[in-house]
């Protein structure tokens, strides 16, 4: 059965490599996109900053087209359009009145009944990681990647509810089964400044050299996005933040589908990689001599330590720093945004705010839990509850 197939705007212009990518990606794994016909954009932030039924209506007019042609599920790669269709098709379910309100304005009959995807559901949950790894032709081993999911690949939770909002995990997967490395980071679902980086260049370009900082110190050597305009802002506009803060970044970024192209096969003319504004294509060229110095290595460690010493050989000088930089990077990340790094150990807000506020004036607990997060996620988890718990009891008193 065909995948219903929602391009978007930014498929036609300034994402024309995700687009590519995503349709090579399909072909790679034998899956049929079928592209909705007299499609209109969904609307993004500009209809929603309007008028409400407006930024219902346009979406679900995608949505309508998608039953006339029996699609019952349509994958939407850009992270808004795949976030406004999502919207209008729960909100009309819930709400009959405004379904026959949104009917009369796109004067064809809607149902609601066509699901809306984004790419990391349909990689991590349709396709599977299994079967992607079966695809892969040419490994990406060598490739340290920070995964970026943003801001609307996993929120609101009402609406995507796939993953986790605060520590995503399932674009982590899919870089992995390529044959990359994903390394843990703060900023993983940091706002990137969306349009504040034309409005507010400033502020854009603060936002932009963060996140890309973060992924530096974290020990990545790339970042790997599913939504368009994240891409635009961390590479077309990779330069204004470099200018800004008086550092050269050069940090390559990729669509996840541009990878899991590559990694099936396809070059990167084929892709889309000439066409990215920070030097994308030099970074993967490098690959191979790393694949191969990781093999000599990892050979040379087995040699060395035989059998009985395998274990203790695991724990490289390499591995330790590897392990020091995430470290480091957790701490930054508590130090800049407590409340959001409180909130990856403690889903209750009150007591993850109540964590936050601790944290902010004792290093010691910082360091200690930025540790643990490294090393033992529940660890760090249940040593911030006591944190809280013994805040509260001196409170108490």
């Amino acid at each position: 059965m065909p995948l219903g197939y929602y391009p978007g705007c930014s498929g036609e212009g300034s994402g024309i490599e995700y687009k590519m990518s995503t349709e090579k990606t399909a072909e790679m794994l034998g899956i049929e996109l079928k592209e909705l016909e007299d499609w209109n954009c969904c609307g993004a932030t500009s209809a929603h900053n309007t008028k409400q039924l407006l930024a219902l209506a346009l979406p679900a007019r995608n949505l309508a087209i998608a039953e006339q042609m029996e699609l019952k599920t349509v994958l939407a790669p850009c992270a808004a359009c795949f976030s406004r269709h999502r919207a209008a098709e729960i909100k009309a379910r819930e709400d009959e009145a405004l379904r026959s309100k949104i009917e009369g304005i796109i004067d064809m009959e809607f149902k609601a009944s066509s699901h809306t995807i984004s790419v990391l559901e349909w990689l991590a949950q349709d396709v599977g990681i299994e079967k992607i790894k079966e695809k892969v032709k040419k490994p990406l081993k060598g490739m340290k990647a920070a995964c970026y999911y943003g801001c609307l690949l996993v929120r609101p939770q009402e609406y995507t509810g796939f993953d986790d909002n605060e520590d995503p995990q399932s674009m982590d997967k899919i870089v992995q089964a390529t044959g990359a490395q994903a390394v843990d980071w703060a900023y993983k679902t940091e706002c990137c400044g969306a349009a504040l980086a034309t409005s507010r260049p400033e502020i854009g370009a603060k936002m932009i050299y963060e996140v890309i900082e973060n992924a530096r110190e974290a020990g990545a050597e790339c970042i790997v996005t599913a939504c368009p305009l994240c891409m635009l802002n961390l590479d077309m506009r990779q330069a204004g933040a470099e200018k800004q803060y008086g550092v050269s970044l050069n940090m390559p970024v990729y669509y996840l589908t541009e990878l899991l192209a590559l990694a099936g096969g396809y070059s990167q003319e084929e892709v889309g990689i000439p066409r990215h504004f920070v030097e994308a294509g030099l970074y993967l060229n490098t690959l191979p001599a790393k694949a191969a110095q990781m093999e000599a290595e990892e050979a040379a460690k087995q040699a060395k330590a035989g059998k009985k010493g395998a274990a203790k050989a695991a724990d490289s000088e390499e591995d330790t720093e590897a392990k020091q930089k995430k470290i480091e990077a957790m701490i930054k990340g508590f130090q800049k945004n407590p409340d959001k790094m409180a909130l990856r150990l403690i889903k209750d807000e009150e007591r993850a705010k109540i964590l936050a506020e601790i944290v902010v004036s004792d290093e010691k607990k910082i360091n200690k839990l930025a540790e643990l997060m490294v090393s033992d996620q529940e660890k760090a988890s249940k040593a911030a509850e006591a944190y809280v718990n013994g805040e509260l009891k001196k409170r108490e008193k």
